[in-house]
């Protein structure tokens, strides 16, 4: 009796085995997410290299903000416009963090890459790193946001940001035909950042009313810091009609600071054409007067083209500058809430 007892503890102890090893693949897709093929990193954005086998291409990809789903967005699109070709991707994630974005671009140096899509955290800062890649005869694909030293850089592609941050300045001037003041939340050390804060200033400065720019603060490109610098600047001034956010993500965290203050007189003007701020374009009491959208796809897609065209000495344009154009209310079901355009 004790022998059959033993053995079916034996075998329910084998099928609890067999059990756990299967319930790793079951559930939806995204349950069981898996690294695209031709990529490699581990939990914080950097190479695996158990297994390295050689490919012809080697390309390294540094954004801003790894977490922010613009520069996701944008690898995605650089991977699906780099197609079948025998490649592997480095990705590392900055945090936006400039120094430690310089010491993984040299990691990224060392392991080998041809070229390089590179967002500047800091577009000063990135000089020491672009000299490193030019010396170690890494191609420097400039994407999304410009660096100082372009003299170092092989090609560039980005949007029309002074063109963008001029929109949101015309479509105040029509909402607003009385003048007001306005909050602007920048990032200093983005240069597309602030090529958009100009032209949304000159835009302001051709107002046949007037406008003053009574504070303006910078968020770091970020959520947390739009928040706060957004409470402090209501709280010093509370008579103010718009607020200018440099991009998506700081846009939501003055549109958070306007819900908690219960401020629904203040509109708020965002750069990207995010997901976040097209939801809240379709809510009806929102105070998203509008965003100027670009594509992260389109501009992926294209910097995996010249790339590929520079790594195989085929002509290629230096400079690509992406459409860019008013996303509101009216017309924000024509592109969708859910992704990027």
């Amino acid at each position: 009796m004790k022998k059959r007892t033993w053995s079916v503890i034996i075998v329910l102890a084998a099928c609890l085995v067999v059990l756990a090893a299967c319930k790793k693949s079951v559930g939806t897709p995204e349950d069981n997410a898996t690294a695209n093929e031709n990529t490699e990193t581990d939990a914080e954005g950097e190479e695996d290299t158990s297994e390295e086998e050689e490919v012809k291409y080697k390309f390294g990809f540094s954004g801003i903000d790894m977490q922010n789903p613009y520069f996701i967005t944008l690898e995605s699109a650089v991977k699906e416009g780099l197609g079948d070709e025998d490649y592997r991707m480095i990705t590392k994630d900055p945090g936006s963090d400039p120094d430690l974005q310089n010491q993984q671009i040299q990691e990224m140096i060392d392991e080998g890459i041809d070229a390089i899509f590179l967002s500047p955290v800091d577009w000063e800062k990135i000089s020491t790193s672009l000299r490193a890649l030019k010396d170690a005869g890494v191609k420097i694909i400039n994407v999304d946001t410009q660096v100082k030293e372009s003299e170092y850089v092989d090609a560039y592609v980005g949007s029309d940001n002074q063109a963008a941050g001029y929109l949101c300045g015309k479509d105040l001037i029509e909402r607003c035909p009385d003048g007001g003041n306005v909050l602007i939340l920048e990032s200093t050390t983005m240069n597309s950042v602030n090529d958009r804060i100009t032209g949304f200033e000159k835009a302001l400065s051709s107002a046949e009313v007037g406008f003053e720019i009574v504070d303006r603060a910078d968020a770091d490109g970020q959520f947390q810091k739009a928040l706060d610098e957004t409470k402090e600047m209501l709280d010093a001034h509370p008579e103010i009609t718009a607020i200018m956010c440099g991009n998506d993500q700081i846009a939501v965290g003055a549109i958070t600071a306007l819900n908690l203050a219960e401020r629904k007189d203040i509109i708020v003007y965002g750069i990207d054409g995010s997901p976040d701020i097209k939801k809240e374009l379709v809510k009806k009491d929102s105070v998203v007067a509008g965003t100027v959208a670009q594509s992260p796809i389109h501009m992926g897609k294209d910097a995996a083209k010249i790339a590929l065209a520079i790594l195989k000495d085929n002509e290629y344009e230096p400079e690509t500058y992406e459409e860019v154009y008013m996303i509101n209310s009216d017309n924000v079901e024509m592109y969708g809430v859910d992704g990027w355009q």
